[in-house]
């Protein structure tokens, strides 16, 4: 096959863009169904205890309403134990079994559900249930001193209570500089622009589910498990995603609420979560402590790393997160420790939030580095590069591609960290203390099993299928860059459907795995497609394909390249008298993973300004180069480092959970108190790749770049704040206050 490169590398649009903007894209509540009936929610006001009594007279004579489910009258399901967790999922512990007995677990737990003929009927009529508790003691609180070693499930996961390599704490001693401190990263909510929703319709024991979800065919698993049926049974769709973060990775709750609720009352029915529902009917960043302590040459030669998180989890499921993982292969040091430990709290289970774990252990790590490189009287940049690590020390394997030395070049280049002085408090603008910070940023790149069915279609234009999701990344447009460079077809002449579990499998649409993944197998099945096709053409009885009978066919401008010039897919197809061709293409992980590590790397560095009077800090710019192997699209490559860097604003300065420890529940659960990043807040976000390709990793040479976006985005700011003032905060957000307050 020769098909000239045309469409990965382009800034093509987003193909699904028009629909978007148009409005005929449909998301999870726009499906239309006949009869369809409106659910809402009762959920628990206290954290811990049992329902002693739930009156639900006056909402089942409400208007409207068909039922009225709570744990007195609802169905007993199954919640069979699957074979295997799914790797979004909770690896300890027990999920939340709705309805199925009267204990309370968190304030915001699920305890009945109305079910009428509108929206409106529906809420009126569960702010008339009435429910009494018998309170419980519960842990409300953050106290380490109850933290305990993650379970079996978490350490064969990947999160491992205690490693060590070397002697970390006797290096740490006997340095010649160190620091040890601790930082505080705040309790931080998902909130997209589509809130989650779902709509459940029975037809017989099939059931279909228009899902927010960031994986169908996990749906469709999990709640075949919950329900005791065939998952062929069950019929998941999710073409459009609004936005989640990976708050949409695993099947919540509320999904099995709306599938009991529609079994009950017999006819579909929509449920849909409110913005402050969101807060504790789905998952979140947990609240997370850790201690750094770095030790030194008086080179700066790293001597010793020691680590330790204390992250937050539930009481009835155990969720635990990769954030050590930093300490052990950022950076080359003969001696590293790190201790993870879990705090069990009546709170609604946490869960991945963009970079999961990463972000937060960088957020104290690289604060850590740059506090050593303070004490060292050293170029932060010039420590990192001492101690850059050419292989994964903590697996003691070569990365399969690493151009991390590029990104800090390229990134001090263009943002200009030549001109930083090196004293805090000694450059100012306008009154204004400036101050420049940087960090490094990383995280693992893995690969999942896929499938992709490629179809050409009589008018030779192709159509790709696969039931992989997309939440905005531009999933759509980079699988139709995939397809149209392997077929050697314009863009405009493929179209990609996604999000239903009728099509072939798909792993997960988070971590970062998507193009490494899916891609890959879009790849493998339209060239499995070209092949069928060729061996039709060596068939064909048709005198104008003499020619191609012997040696390879040749693909190119959108058709069979010979003699006399290209054959067009349309006239081929109707030469041969096909209709549409299809193949399927699987893609899985190899031996890599055993030879080398993969990562995707890249570099950050901020500017802030800050106002001495009040504290308020401005980010006026954050310049940030990535090493991402391949880039099939620069355009949504940079939108998503964009969105990284936003999101890293957020992270340093706004965004916290206001956790009331008496009653167990974010008090700010509404976008007018939880404070995200605006407009107004937004500068200039300077975005480079660095040129790479990892084949060694996967076919396509791509390594991903979401979550890579937003690492060490707060940490640099943290540092410019400190560069600027003087003052270390180490417990994020850097609220005025606490920057006021030393």
């Amino acid at each position: 096959m020769n098909v000239p490169l045309k469409a990965i590398g382009q800034p093509v649009s987003r193909v699904d863009g028009p629909d978007k903007v148009q409005g005929h894209a449909r998301y999870a509540a726009e499906f239309d169904q006949p009869d369809l009936m409106h659910a809402a929610m009762v959920l628990s006001t206290i954290p811990s205890g049992t329902i002693t009594a739930i009156e639900t007279k006056a909402a089942r004579s409400a208007p409207g309403v068909h039922a009225v489910i709570t744990h007195e009258n609802a169905p007993r399901l199954p919640y069979a134990p699957m074979a295997k967790r799914p790797q979004v999922d909770a690896q300890g512990g027990d999920q939340l079994k709705v309805f199925q007995d009267p204990t309370i677990r968190f304030n915001g737990q699920p305890v009945a559900v109305v079910v009428a003929e509108t929206l409106e009927q529906a809420v009126h009529a569960a702010d008339l249930v009435r429910v009494s508790y018998e309170h419980a003691d519960g842990h409300t609180t953050f106290d380490r001193a109850r933290g305990r070693a993650p379970s079996r499930g978490n350490e064969k996961a990947g999160r491992p209570a205690d490693t060590e390599i070397g002697d970390a704490d006797a290096a740490l001693k006997s340095a010649a500089v160190s620091i040890d401190a601790n930082y505080v990263q705040a309790r931080e909510h998902h909130n997209a622009i589509e809130p989650h929703a779902t709509i459940a319709a029975w037809d017989g024991d099939h059931l279909t589910l228009h899902d927010k979800t960031q994986w169908p065919d996990n749906d469709r698993d999990e709640i075949a498990h919950v329900f005791g049926i065939k998952k062929e049974n069950i019929h998941v769709v999710s073409p459009f995603v609004g936005g989640a973060f990976g708050s949409a990775l695993r099947t919540w709750p509320h999904v099995t609420v709306a599938a009991l609720a529609a079994r009950v009352v017999q006819r579909p029915v929509r449920l849909e979560l409110t913005r402050r529902q969101c807060y504790t009917s789905i998952g979140f960043r947990p609240h997370t402590e850790q201690r750094v302590a770095l030790g030194a040459a008086a080179d700066g030669t790293l001597t010793a790393i020691v680590q330790e998180a204390f992250g937050q989890t539930a009481t009835y499921e155990e969720y635990a997160e990769t954030t050590l993982d930093p300490a052990r292969n950022t950076y080359a040091c003969p001696n590293v420790r790190t201790r993870y430990r879990l705090i069990e709290m009546n709170t609604n289970s946490p869960c991945p939030m963009r970079s999961p774990g990463v972000a937060t252990g960088m957020l104290a790590l690289e604060t850590a580095m740059d506090e050593l490189a303070v004490a060292l009287r050293m170029d932060p940049l010039e420590l990192r590069l001492k101690n850059y690590a050419d292989r994964d020390q903590h697996k003691n394997l070569p990365w399969s591609s690493k151009e991390l030395r590029a990104c800090y070049r390229v990134a001090a280049e263009r943002f200009g960290w030549s001109e930083r002085t090196p004293e805090p408090r000694s450059m100012r603008r306008n009154g204004h203390l400036i101050g420049y910070g940087m960090a490094t940023a990383v995280y693992p790149s893995h690969r999942a099993k896929a499938s992709a069915a490629a179809t050409l279609l009589r008018d030779g234009t192709a159509l790709i299928r696969t039931a992989g999701s997309d939440m905005g990344p531009g999933t759509y447009t980079s699988m139709t860059q995939v397809a149209a460079e392997t077929l050697g077809l314009p863009v405009e002449r493929v179209r990609i459907e996604l999000g239903d579990t009728d099509m072939p499998y798909a792993p997960v649409h988070g971590g970062s795995i998507t193009m490494a993944s899916v891609g890959t197998a879009v790849q493998a099945a339209c060239q499995a497609l070209l092949d069928d096709l060729a061996g039709v053409v060596k068939a064909s009885p048709d005198p104008r394909l003499a020619a191609f009978k012997a040696g390879t066919p040749e693909w190119r401008d959108g058709g069979l390249a010979g003699p006399g010039g290209v054959i067009s897919f349309a006239e081929l197809m109707e030469g041969l008298g096909f209709d549409r061709i299809t193949a399927e293409g699987q893609s899985a992980p190899g031996n890599e993973s055993k030879t080398h590590s993969s990562a995707a790397f890249g570099a950050v560095f901020a500017e802030v300004e800050v106002d001495p009077d009040f504290g308020t800090v401005r980010v006026p710019r954050i310049v940030g180069a990535y090493d991402i192997g391949r880039v099939v699209n620069p355009k949504t490559a940079r939108s998503q480092c964009v969105g990284g860097m936003v999101q890293g604003v957020g992270m340093a300065l706004l965004e916290q959970a206001e956790w009331d420890e008496r009653f167990g529940r974010p008090m700010n659960g509404n976008l007018a108190e939880y404070v995200v990043p605006v407009c107004a807040d937004i500068r200039s976000l300077d975005v480079t790749f660095v040129p790479g390709e990892d084949t060694i990793f996967n076919p396509l040479g791509v390594k991903g770049v979401a979550e890579l976006g937003l690492s060490g985005v707060s940490a640099a700011i943290g540092n410019a704040v400190y560069h600027a003032t003087g003052r270390r905060v180490r417990e994020f957000p850097i609220l005025p206050e606490r920057l006021l307050m030393g």
